[in-house]
């Protein structure tokens, strides 16, 4: 199983379609994908269900039986640990962990636990290893190769835990000055959080909880994705120029602490640069409409003419995209 975060304390840079269509796409590369739902918007669960199905599942009675805050419930007040969580079977290759706006409840539970952890306290590592194990769950549910974690844009205790159960990090990012701010938060605060939790892995090991399966928390940067540029005769807009010019030289300094004594590539021939992706503005409401993927869309989805033409780019984007993230993660193809 490969965990990978898809993570910026930005929002709206497109982080939730990202890993929306690349749930699709490995599917259409043979790869059986649990999609994690870890955002208390649960964005990413109204892309993949229905809104009848939603109602089902988000009852007018308050249960979360079928959502992974209703996972972690037990946990969370004192009856249990964590129950298996009940997955959604979107095709036979994607299955998802349904988002809750409850899961808000579970921040300061984890912000307390997160200090009673350096007390080696078993609870506590019950508590911030919560979302790990239940992907470990969701994982051999339905056997997959590859989890896919959704997380809100903040740098509270949900996401920390979130994100110490992922082996990979990718930053989806827009040419913008907000974006490259949300980098130079971001970077640091993952530095600090490996390094905390390593101290804490440590404290763990000496003294282990029984059959208790904890992270590693490498949350290792696989690189960034500049999503939604706007794009004019195949070229940003110059207004977006001087913003791209400075993310390589921001993600090496903040991400990966990285001296910056050589000359810096622009962002088309970086290496930690994943894909720059157009926006498609013209295919998002056909596929809002459709409830597929924008590669995915066909012409009684109405893709005719050019439609057509950009739904054939952007599945070569994203295949592309994909297959590179998978050669970088280490994911068999």
């Amino acid at each position: 199983m490969k965990t990978i975060a898809f993570f910026n304390n930005k929002g709206g840079v497109g982080k939730t379609s990202l890993v929306y269509h690349l749930a699709y796409m490995y599917a259409e590369l043979d790869v059986t994908v649990v999609a994690v739902d870890l955002d208390p918007q649960a964005n990413l669960t109204t892309m993949f269900l229905s809104d009848e199905r939603l109602e089902e599942v988000w009852p007018d009675d308050g249960a979360h039986t079928q959502t992974v805050y209703g996972a972690a419930q037990p946990l969370l007040t004192g009856v249990g640990d964590v129950a298996a969580p009940r997955l959604e079977s979107i095709t036979d290759r994607i299955h998802l962990v349904s988002g809750d706006l409850a899961l808000s409840l579970f921040e300061e539970e984890l912000t307390v636990q997160w200090s009673k952890c350096l007390d080696g306290n078993p609870r506590a590592f019950r508590v911030i290893s919560a979302f790990w194990r239940i992907m470990e769950m969701a994982s051999a549910q339905c056997n997959a190769d590859l989890v896919l974690i959704d997380v809100g844009p903040n740098l509270g205790a949900i996401n920390r835990a979130a994100l110490l159960s992922s082996e990979y990090v990718i930053i989806p990012l827009a040419p913008d000055l907000y974006s490259l701010r949300g980098l130079k938060n971001l970077g640091p605060t993952l530095k600090r959080w490996r390094a905390e939790w390593a101290d804490r892995f440590e404290r763990f090991n000496r003294n282990p909880v029984e059959n208790l399966s904890i992270p590693t928390g490498e949350m290792r940067p696989v690189g960034y994705v500049v999503m939604q540029h706007a794009v004019r005769l195949d070229r940003p807009v110059k207004a977006y120029d001087r913003w791209m010019e400075r993310i390589p030289d921001t993600y090496r300094a903040t991400v990966l602490d990285s001296p910056l004594d050589t000359p810096t590539p622009v962002v088309a021939d970086d290496p930690h640069c994943l894909t720059t992706l157009k926006h498609y503005r013209s295919l998002m409401p056909l596929a809002q409409h459709a409830r597929k993927p924008m590669f995915l869309l066909k012409a009684a989805d109405g893709a005719l003419g050019g439609h057509a033409r950009a739904v054939q780019d952007c599945y070569t984007d994203f295949q592309s995209l994909a297959k590179t993230i998978a050669s970088r993660c280490g994911l068999a193809e």
